[in-house]
């Protein structure tokens, strides 16, 4: 009997989690233990390696969640520089922001919207990063295909994943995408199963 529901609780598990890759949809502010939980493999350290961010750089970041990397990015491109925190949840912008308040930073705005139609003129940021969303957004290509629209000609896009989250690109899939949406690949840190890879617009 006790086999019997472990076998069924796996099979629910299985399908939930097969479903919810084939709808894509970002994480609900109700489920942010999610993205509040530490990230191994993609570490915060892992970030800055791979994405170099210098002062005064004006960086976009695509679905922040409860703002795990965006104190950090927004101190590595210190007072001269912006971050840009774009997300389709009102409530994971709030929330960000009022880390961002306690902190007493100052660098960081947030946008709402969908990142298949990014409300920025052409050529406007240095780099971008998104974590653990690029599988969330319904059409992805779309997606890439706008942030290398907003990205100036040379610029960085950062794309961490981890695997257990049910909508992660594996590294094949992203390069792909990429080549599809007209960005060089250029490498990655960190073992397959939890990266970050680093795009040229």
């Amino acid at each position: 009997m006790i086999r019997r529901l472990v076998a069924l609780a796996a099979l629910a598990v299985i399908a939930a989690a097969l479903w919810w890759r084939k709808n894509p949809s970002a994480c609900p502010y109700g489920q942010r233990f999610f993205v509040e939980a530490p990230h191994p493999l993609i570490t915060r350290d892992r970030l800055r390696q791979i994405l170099e961010p210098e002062p005064g750089e004006r960086v976009l970041e695509v679905g922040p969640g409860t703002g795990y990397y965006t104190l950090d990015l927004a101190e590595w491109v210190g007072p001269d520089g912006t971050v840009e925190i774009f997300d389709i949840q009102q409530e994971m912008l709030d929330h960000t922001m009022e880390r961002v308040r306690e902190r007493g930073i100052s660098n960081v705005h947030p946008t709402l919207g969908d990142a298949r139609s990014l409300p920025y003129a052409d050529d406007s940021f240095d780099a971008a990063a998104l974590t653990a969303v690029l599988g969330e957004v319904p059409d992805p290509d779309t997606a890439l295909r706008e942030i290398n629209r907003v990205l100036k000609p040379g610029g960085r896009l950062i794309v961490g994943e981890l695997f257990g989250d049910p909508h992660m690109v594996t590294l094949s899939t992203l390069r792909r995408r990429a080549e599809d949406a007209s960005l060089v690949f250029e490498g990655h840190v960190g073992p397959k199963l939890g990266y970050f890879a680093r795009l040229r617009a």
